[in-house]
C-alpha cells in the first residue's frame, strides 16, 4: 500500500492533478436514523418555507434542485479529452437549489430551522404535530430577535445561513475568510448579517468564529468543520435523488453502476451526500471528491491518514485558488472519520481548467456555475483515463458494467453570481 501512495503524495505535493483510489474503501452498512429525522423535520418546515420563500411554493415548500441531462457536454468531453464516457451523463444543479443558490441550502439552512424549532418548543410555542407556518408570526420573529447564530464560511455556507436567519429574525455573524467574494459579503451585509473579514484563511475565520460564539450563552455556532446537524442535512438529498432517478426510470443496482463527483473543501456537503448515497444505493454508487490542486485538503488528510491533523500548508501548498469554495487548508475531522471506507476515492484539478469546463458548460448547456461547481465535470475523465480510475473499475468488476452507468456530476453554486462575475468568469 505504501508504495502506491507515495508518488501520488509526491505529486499532490507538486500540485499536479493526481487521482487517488482509496485503498480503505469497503461497503459498510451505514445507519440511516438521523438522515430519516432529518427529512421529517424539513418536511414539517416546509409550510413555513412556502409561506417566505415563493421560489419554494411549486415544490410546496421543499427545497430541491433538478436533475438534468447533459447530452452536449457529454459530447464536449469526449472530443476534448478524445475518450468516450460509456453511459449516461446527467448534471445535479444544486447550483440552482432556491433560497441561496447552492448545496449549502441544504445543511445550512437545515441546521438553522433545527436550531429555531428548539427554541419554539423550549418555550412551548409550537408542538411538531402544529402547522410550523405559524413561525412567520411576529411572536417567533420577536423570540428568535433575542438569538444569535454565528459561522465561519468562505461564502455559500455563510449565504445561506444569513438568508434563512434574516428571515427567521435571528442576529447573524459570518466570518470570512479572504477567499470569499465580496458579492457574497455585500448581499449579506445588505441583509443585515454582520460580516467579519478576515486576512488568513478559511480555518481561522471558523475558529474566530467559534471563539465568539463561546462568550455568549444565546449564540449557536455552526460548525462546518464538526457539525453533525449540517451532515445529515446535507444526506438527504440522497432520498430525494432516489425519487429523481426513479421518476426519469432510471435504475441504479450492481449492473447499472452510479458514479457521483462532488467538489471538496472542508468536506461537509460532500461528505453528508455520499453518506445518504451509501445508505440508500449502498455498494452500487461510488462516490469520488473533486478538489483544487492548490487546496487539496481532504485527499491530503485521507492519503497519509492524518485526517484533520495535516493541512496543505504544511507540506508546502499555498490554498490560493479561484475556486473560493474549496479554499480549504484543512479537512473535517469528522467527515475524514465517516468517509475513510466509504469514499471510494478523489482527484484534484486545476484552476485553469475549472474556467474551460465552466465556459464550456455555458456554451454546451446553458448552465451558469461558478468554479467551484466544475470540479465535478472532470471525474469521468480522470475515471476512464488514468490507470488509477482504470485499476479501481477492474478491482471492482465494474468494466463490463459501464455501458448502463450513470455519472453525475453535482454542482455546487453559481445561480446567484452576479451577471458581471460570471462574465469574468467567461473571459478567464
Amino acid at each position: 500500500m505504501e508504495k502506491k501512495i507515495i508518488p501520488q503524495l509526491t505529486d499532490l505535493i507538486a500540485t499536479k492533478e493526481v487521482f487517488w483510489a482509496n485503498p480503505n474503501y469497503a461497503q459498510q452498512t451505514v445507519p440511516g436514523e438521523k438522515v430519516i429525522d432529518a427529512e421529517a423535520r424539513l418536511k414539517r418546515f416546509a409550510p413555513y418555507i412556502a409561506s417566505v420563500f415563493p421560489e419554494t411554493k411549486e415544490a410546496n415548500g421543499i427545497i430541491e434542485s433538478p436533475l438534468v441531462k447533459i447530452n452536449h457536454m457529454k459530447r464536449y468531453l469526449e472530443n476534448t479529452y478524445n475518450t468516450v464516457i460509456e453511459g449516461r451523463l446527467l448534471l445535479k444543479c444544486d447550483s440552482h437549489l432556491p433560497i441561496s443558490g447552492s448545496i449549502k441550502a441544504r445543511g445550512g439552512i437545515y441546521e438553522v430551522l433545527k436550531y429555531a424549532e428548539s427554541i419554539a418548543i423550549e418555550h412551548k410555542l409550537l408542538k411538531e404535530t402544529e402547522d410550523y407556518a405559524k413561525l412567520n408570526d411576529g411572536t417567533f420573529r420577536s423570540l428568535f430577535s433575542q438569538y444569535s447564530i454565528a459561522v465561519g464560511s468562505t461564502g455559500n455556507l455563510g449565504l445561506s445561513i444569513g438568508i434563512i436567519s434574516r428571515m427567521l429574525d435571528f442576529q447573524v455573524t459570518v466570518h470570512m475568510s479572504q477567499d470569499a467574494k465580496q458579492w457574497k459579503k455585500d448581499k449579506l451585509t445588505s441583509l443585515g448579517a454582520i460580516v467579519k473579514e478576515y486576512a488568513d484563511d478559511y480555518s481561522k475565520a471558523v475558529e474566530a468564529g467559534r471563539q465568539e460564539a463561546e462568550q455568549n450563552a444565546n449564540c449557536h455556532f455552526i460548525d462546518d468543520e464538526n457539525s453533525e446537524d449540517l451532515f445529515y442535512g446535507y444526506a438527504t438529498a440522497a432520498l430525494r435523488l432516489e425519487q429523481q432517478l426513479k421518476e426519469q426510470g432510471i435504475v441504479v443496482d450492481s449492473d447499472h453502476p452510479l458514479f457521483v463527483y462532488l467538489p471538496c473543501g472542508v468536506g461537509g456537503g460532500p461528505g453528508g451526500i455520499t453518506y445518504g448515497l451509501k445508505l440508500i444505493f449502498g455498494e452500487a454508487v461510488h462516490c469520488f471528491f473533486a478538489e483544487p490542486t492548490h487546496s487539496p485538503c481532504m485527499v491530503l488528510g485521507l492519503m497519509t491518514g492524518k485526517f484533520d491533523q495535516i493541512s496543505v500548508q504544511d507540506v508546502g501548498i499555498d490554498n490560493r485558488t479561484e475556486a473560493d469554495g474549496l479554499a480549504v487548508g484543512r479537512a473535517s475531522k469528522l467527515v475524514c472519520e465517516k468517509m475513510n471506507d466509504l469514499l471510494s476515492g478523489s482527484y484534484t484539478i486545476e484552476d485553469k481548467r475549472l474556467f474551460h469546463l465552466l465556459k464550456a458548460m455555458a456554451e454546451t448547456e446553458n448552465y451558469y456555475l461558478e468554479p467551484s461547481a466544475l470540479a465535478g465535470a472532470y471525474g469521468p475523465i480522470q475515471l476512464s483515463q488514468t490507470p488509477e480510475g482504470q485499476e479501481y473499475l477492474k478491482n471492482h468488476h465494474l468494466e463490463d458494467k459501464m455501458a448502463q452507468a450513470i455519472h453525475i456530476i453535482w454542482a455546487t453554486g453559481g445561480s446567484m453570481v452576479p451577471k458581471d462575475m460570471m462574465d469574468e468568469y467567461l473571459t478567464k
